[in-house]
């Protein structure tokens, strides 16, 4: 390799170096800022975050759901889902029900009335949102999708390492 050479893939290192170090600051002030915006609309709605989100989740699903799908979609151990479905229950945002064909299955169902509450309040928030994305290209919002879905799965993973006391 060539001094030439050398000093150029020096300085491009540098400047990788210097990106991930950019990356790394960004991604942490981008996580905090989620995490307390996260809060602050958790105790606008009256909600624990963790029971936002899981609100959030229980949306996304096609149909009701076990106490054990929300322990796997939250990451918590089953003990502390039961938990927090008990809080939504006692709040009015789902009900529990027997399984028609597995009377042993207790399944959690959204309220739609107090979803519907939720969704018009992110219907409310969603516009800045979209503003904001409004500046970048399909290619700019493929990245960031992809970004999003890859960190969802390695979150899932680092949880599971964490409970499993992996870490």
């Amino acid at each position: 390799m060539t001094q030439k050479n050398a000093a150029g893939r020096d300085a491009l290192l540098t400047g990788r170096s210097r990106l991930m170090d950019e990356l790394s600051t960004a991604s942490r002030r981008y996580m905090a800022s989620y995490a307390l915006f996260n809060q602050a609309l958790a105790d606008h709605l009256r909600l624990h975050p963790t029971d936002l989100q899981c609100l959030n989740l229980l949306g996304l699903e096609p149909g009701p759901v076990t106490t054990g799908r929300v322990a796997e979609l939250t990451g918590l151990t089953t003990g502390s889902a039961t938990r927090l479905v008990d809080r939504l229950e006692r709040a009015g945002y789902v009900t529990r029900e027997r399984d028609a064909e597995d009377r042993r299955r207790v399944l959690v169902t959204p309220v739609p009335e107090r979803m519907a509450e939720l969704g018009a309040v992110w219907e409310k928030l969603n516009g800045s949102w979209y503003a904001m994305f409004a500046a970048y290209s399909d290619e700019e919002i493929a990245l960031l999708t992809a970004h999003m879905r890859r960190t969802v799965e390695l979150s899932a993973a680092q949880i599971e390492r964490l409970r499993g006391g992996e870490f």
